[in-house]
């Protein structure tokens, strides 16, 4: 475990928390390699039923370390951008489609790959008032982990378009009116809640987790989609998951 990023287990629960806070967790090489390592691990790791992504500090991730960034560029830009293919790609799709659930608590700011890694989770708490944001533009950058897919299915095209072109900040309460979902809660609550919502999904049928959370990742056309929703619900059906919760309805 690396110092920058904190591992804590909770039974079937993996917390990872962003630990950078005097840099308001922006992402360094360490704390990309140490993320994607760990992620990597809770995937594989059966034990984990379910995974939190939460943040040390006042900010949960601000993005890209532009000191490293700004150090690398002067010394060799053609360089600066391998960090995508390397770290921020596969950190996205590792959120996004592990056979599990991942949720992001996010208590303070967050902007950059820091959205982008909240939004690629399957679910979020947010703290009221907090400052969220694309930020890449005014960097002159374009978008990264995954945003250019989760915003706009989020918040529709051309508001994804608003957001990223002119990068403005915005709050979680304005993003819930354009689609964001999530409790807006005390950011000093966030930690807590996030934890709670952890715990109860990695006490649920974890099979059938991951199947809902693939068949509602993919686009597709209904024909397709029913043809996956056969293959998957007889995966789960026959699981010892589904017996267990069927006998238990019964019992209530």
């Amino acid at each position: 475990m690396s110092a920058v990023l904190e591992v804590l287990d909770d039974g079937a629960l993996r917390e990872l928390r962003l630990n950078r806070p005097e840099a308001n967790n922006a992402l360094d090489t360490e704390l990309k390699e140490a993320l994607l390592a760990e992620l990597t691990r809770a995937a594989d790791d059966e034990s984990v039923r379910a995974v939190v992504l939460t943040g040390a500090g006042r900010s949960f991730c601000v993005g890209q370390d532009l000191g490293e960034l700004a150090g690398t560029l002067a010394q060799s830009p053609e360089r600066a951008s391998e960090t995508v293919g390397l770290h921020y790609s596969p950190i996205a799709r590792l959120l996004a489609t592990m056979p599990k659930p991942v949720l992001a608590g996010v208590h303070g700011t967050c902007v950059g790959a820091g959205l982008g890694f909240a939004l690629a989770c399957d679910l979020q708490v947010w703290g009221s008032g907090i400052t969220l944001g694309t930020a890449f533009s005014k960097v002159a950058l374009t978008c990264d982990s995954g945003l250019s897919a989760t915003l706009p299915a989020i918040v529709g095209a051309a508001k994804a378009r608003e957001l990223v072109l002119l990068a403005e900040t915005f709050t979680p309460e304005q993003a819930q009116e354009w689609g964001f979902a999530g409790a807006i809660v005390d950011p000093a609550d966030v930690r807590e809640q996030a934890l709670a919502l952890g715990r109860r999904l990695a006490a649920g049928p974890t099979v059938a987790l991951a199947a809902s959370k693939q068949l509602l990742a993919a686009p597709t056309t209904l024909t397709d989609a029913l043809v996956e929703e056969e293959r998957l619900q007889a995966l789960c059906g026959a699981h010892p998951d589904h017996l267990a919760a069927v006998r238990a309805f019964f019992t209530r």
